[in-house]
C-alpha cells in the first residue's frame, strides 16, 4: 500500500487566524481554547505563546501564568471540523480512500492520509499528485501542509514531519527501514518511560533498534517492544482504515471534448477500472457489482436524450480484477452505445467486502476455470440478451422419460 499524509502542523491556530484575520493579534502571544477563567484545557497556541511554555492540553489558568500577556480566544470547534470535512470532499475526487480527524481537540486533527495505489493512471507521479491535492487544498485550509509518502503509516507520518512543504519526502517501496535508520529512537514510541529507557540502553537511532532481535525487545518492553521493532523494521501495524466504511469505491474523470465514439470511452473506463482494482487490491478486497454513470452532452442531442445514464453490472462473484471489470462493463456499452456525446464517466465498485481466496487444486492446469466461465456467460448474456443464454440442471435423474430428468434455468 501507497499513504500519501498531508500535515498541518498546529492547524486550530491557523483556522483561527484565517477566520479573523482582520482582529487577529499580532502584538502579543495568543492561546486558543476558551478564556483564563474557564475549567478547560488549551486546544492550541501560535509560536510567541509556545516559546513561553504553553502546550496544548495544559490548564488554561496554568497558560494565563505561563503566559499572562496573552490573548485568549474562544475556539469554534463547528467552524474547524466544517473546514476539514470540505478537504475530504475535495479529496474525494481525487482518491477513495480518506482517513483523518475532525475533531479539533484530537492530537491527530491536521494530518489527513489519502490512499494513493493507482493513481498515477489518473493524476500523474507522486510528486505531480501531490502538487495537485496541494494546490485544491490551498481555499479550504490556510498555509501549506507537509507532504510525505511512504508504504506504512508510521513512515509516512515521520516523511511528512521531516520534510519542508511544499515539496514532498517520498519514501520508495521497500525502503520504509532505510529511511528511518538514522532517525531517532524515541520517535518510535509515544510512550515516555519507554523512550527513557531506549537511551538508557543507549539505543539512540532507529537503526539500532531494528537490529535487535524481536525476543529481546517483547522480553525488555512486552508488547510495546514488539510494536517498536516492527515500525524500526518497516513494517505496517495498524491498518489503515478509511474514514467512512470501504463499501463502495468512486472515481470520475471529465471528458473534454465529449466523445461519441466508444474507443475512447473504453481508454477512460480502463484508467478508472484499474485505479480502483489497485485500490481493492492494497486492502484486500473486492466489488460485487459496478455503476457506470456517464453524462452526455445535449447540446446537439435529440430531444429526450436524458442528461445522465446509470448503468448498473453485477458481477459472477466479487473480484479486484480490473480487465475483467473493462469487459464486462464495455460489453454492456456496445450493447447500448449512449445517445449522445459523453462529458463525464464515472465508476463505483460497491458490495465491497474481504477478498476470498480458493483452494486450487494441484495437478488440474484449469484450476479457475468455473469462475472464468461465469465471466464468459456474463458476457455472452450482455451481448445476446439474458435470455438467450441458460444452463441446464438436474431435475430427477431417476425419471422414466429423460427429458424430465434435467431443465433449463436462467
Amino acid at each position: 500500500m501507497r499513504l500519501l499524509h498531508l500535515y498541518w502542523p498546529h492547524l486550530p491556530i491557523r483556522l483561527a487566524r484565517a477566520r479573523h484575520s482582520d482582529s487577529f493579534p499580532t502584538d502579543r502571544p495568543v492561546v486558543l481554547g476558551g478564556q483564563p477563567w474557564t475549567d478547560g484545557m488549551v486546544l492550541d497556541a501560535d509560536p510567541a505563546a509556545r516559546a513561553l511554555g504553553v502546550r496544548r492540553g495544559i490548564p488554561l489558568g496554568s497558560a494565563h501564568r505561563l503566559a499572562p500577556e496573552a490573548a485568549f480566544l474562544d475556539p469554534e470547534p463547528e467552524a474547524d471540523t466544517a473546514a476539514v470535512e470540505a478537504a475530504f470532499e475535495t479529496l474525494a475526487r481525487f482518491s477513495p480512500g480518506l482517513a483523518g480527524s475532525t475533531d479539533p481537540t484530537d492530537p491527530a486533527f491536521g494530518l489527513l492520509e489519502i490512499q494513493v495505489d493507482g493513481l498515477e493512471r489518473l493524476w500523474g507521479t507522486e510528486q505531480e499528485l501531490v502538487g495537485r491535492l496541494v494546490g485544491a487544498l490551498q481555499p479550504i485550509l490556510p498555509g501549506s501542509p507537509r507532504p510525505g509518502i511512504a508504504g506504512t503509516r508510521f513512515a509516512a507520518t515521520i516523511a511528512a514531519a521531516n520534510t519542508t512543504p511544499p515539496e514532498p519526502r517520498i519514501v520508495w517501496p521497500g525502503g520504509e527501514a532505510a529511511f528511518l535508520a538514522p532517525l531517532p529512537a524515541e520517535l518510535l514510541s509515544p510512550d515516555a518511560d519507554v523512550r527513557a529507557r531506549l537511551r538508557r540502553f543507549g539505543l539512540r537511532q532507529i537503526g539500532a533498534v531494528a537490529e535487535l532481535p524481536r525476543s529481546a525487545l517483547v522480553a525488555r518492553f512486552g508488547a510495546e517492544g514488539e510494536r517498536i521493532h516492527a515500525r524500526a523494521r518497516g513494517e505496517e501495524i495498524t491498518r489503515f482504515q478509511p474514514r467512512r466504511a470501504p463499501e463502495r469505491l468512486v472515481l470520475g474523470l471529465p471528458i473534454e471534448p465529449s466523445v461519441e465514439e466508444l474507443d475512447p470511452l473504453r481508454f477512460v473506463l480502463h484508467r478508472l477500472a484499474a485505479t480502483l482494482a489497485d485500490q481493492l487490491e492494497a486492502r484486500g478486497t473486492a466489488a460485487a457489482r459496478s455503476h457506470l454513470r456517464l453524462t452526455l452532452d445535449l447540446s446537439f442531442a435529440r430531444d429526450g436524450v436524458p442528461a445522465e445514464i446509470d448503468i448498473e453490472q453485477r458481477f459472477p462473484e466479487p473480484t479486484a480484477d480490473a480487465e475483467a471489470i473493462e469487459r464486462l462493463l464495455f460489453a454492456r456499452l456496445e450493447r447500448t452505445p449512449p445517445p449522445a456525446p459523453v462529458g463525464r464517466i464515472e465508476l463505483e465498485l460497491a458490495g465491497v467486502e474481504p477478498a476470498v481466496g480458493h483452494q486450487l487444486p494441484l495437478f488440474v492446469p484449469q484450476a479457475a476455470r468455473n469462475a472464468r466461465l461465469g465471466w464468459q456467460l456474463a458476457r455472452l448474456a450482455l451481448t445476446f440478451g439474458e435470455d438467450r443464454v441458460r444452463r441446464v440442471a438436474l431435475a430427477d435423474p431417476d425419471a422414466p422419460l429423460a427429458e424430465r430428468r434435467w431443465t433449463w434455468r436462467a
